[in-house]
């Protein structure tokens, strides 16, 4: 088994978490990651609710695995009792992102919870470490969901490695045992992996969904707003989402001022996410999504990337001692 010193001393059998995403990152994927010797996570995005996370925390809660949490900052603002519930549940990690107010770290602090975040570049980076906060997660501009796209996954974890003290995970096209061993070659202390486990069996992810998925190639993501302009999600300017393009986004993206006052599209949007019609409906997807191929249990998943990343390891180390 893989292993560096933040997942062992996690308790951890391998170093992978998978991405908290909304809308299928639930409890049965968390506890399957967990069970599979990963961190396992829970997200709740940006239309999910303290009862919600409730509901999911009971299928990781009697596990007695490592489990996490993941927050979006500005619903926390929206909704506060979703940090209490989080802390309450008193997970292995909490990761909040997407804002710039820290408060919510000593709160976990004070809960005895280890607390980690998403940074976009090496300046968000120091100002989280600054703030606290125990592990960074290196998001690149490659991954799916919302995000800072401005800086691919391998400069900027080399920059947030060269420059941080603490524990720094990988996320950002990490698509395969190659990703993987890649970023640990690099230094990382572990992968942050979302559209690897989106069409996993245990993800929330619908069937149809599923298909546009596997359906996909390294060129069909784009970043845009418009998905979250129309549907009427507080998400700021800077923090688009990668998602699979569509007629939706190909009609509206650059019209945005426009999509705001556009009731009728507004409400055409709503109509197609209801009957899950990804001709307009959004997919989040990273550019990695070429390498899902079939719906797998996330414990294949993880054994897939653990073996294939061992050997390159293993095979790059054999090669440095002759």
């Amino acid at each position: 088994m893989l292993s560096t010193p933040w997942s062992h001393g996690m308790g951890l059998e391998v170093p992978i978490v998978n991405a908290p995403m909304g809308g299928a990152a639930g409890g049965a994927l968390a506890a399957a990651v967990s069970r599979a010797g990963g961190l396992g996570m829970i997200g709740i995005g940006s239309s999910g609710s303290a009862a919600l996370l409730e509901d999911e925390l009971t299928l990781v809660s009697d596990g007695g695995r490592p489990f996490g949490i993941g927050l979006v900052h500005w619903r926390i603002a929206m909704e506060p009792e979703l940090l209490t519930t989080a802390l309450r549940a008193n997970p292995t990690l909490l990761s909040v992102s997407f804002g710039d107010e820290w408060s919510w770290v000593q709160r976990a602090h004070d809960a005895g919870v280890s607390t980690a975040t998403q940074v976009g570049d090496l300046e968000a980076a120091r100002r989280a470490v600054d703030a606290g906060v125990d592990v960074v997660i290196a998001r690149g501009a490659e991954g799916g969901g919302h995000g800072e796209p401005t800086v691919g996954t391998l400069p900027l974890l080399s920059a947030v490695l060269d420059h941080v003290a603490v524990p720094v995970l990988a996320a950002g096209g990490i698509s395969s045992g190659r990703g993987l061993a890649a970023v640990l070659a690099a230094g990382a202390s572990g992968a942050w992996l979302g559209t690897a486990f989106c069409a996993c069996t245990e993800a929330l992810t619908p069937a149809v969904t599923r298909r546009a998925l596997l359906a996909a190639d390294e060129t069909s993501t784009v970043t845009t707003r418009v998905f979250d302009i129309a549907q009427g999600f507080r998400w700021p300017a800077h923090l688009p989402e990668r998602t699979l393009r569509n007629a939706f986004v190909d009609r509206w993206d650059g019209r945005e001022n426009e999509l705001v006052h556009d009731h009728s599209a507004q409400e055409q949007l709503t109509a197609a996410i209801t009957a899950r019609d990804h001709s307009l409906a959004p997919v989040n997807a990273g550019q990695g999504v070429r390498a899902l191929t079939d719906e797998q249990p996330a414990a294949v998943v993880i054994d897939r990337f653990v073996d294939q990343a061992a050997e390159l390891l293993g095979h790059w180390g054999d090669r440095s001692a002759d």
